[in-house]
């Protein structure tokens, strides 16, 4: 299968072509309800999430909520 490249959170990474952003953060073990995803600069619907597919040199910020005070 064709690998693409994105970057996340300031990284480059080598992935599989054609996963869906939910895809990819399920395989981080990334945390849905406590994080914002930002790609390419849009904040993206978590709604979305299963039909946004990652292409060649995407840029993805993820934003964990840490609670305090």
């Amino acid at each position: 299968m064709k690998k693409i490249k994105i970057k996340l959170n300031g990284k480059w990474s080598l992935i599989k072509g054609n996963l869906s952003l939910y895809s990819h953060l399920k395989n981080l073990k990334i945390p849905l309800k406590k994080v914002a995803i930002e790609l390419n600069q849009e904040i993206v619907d978590k709604n979305t999430l299963r039909k946004t597919k990652l292409k060649n040199k995407d840029k993805i910020e993820i934003v964990h909520f840490i609670g305090g005070g």
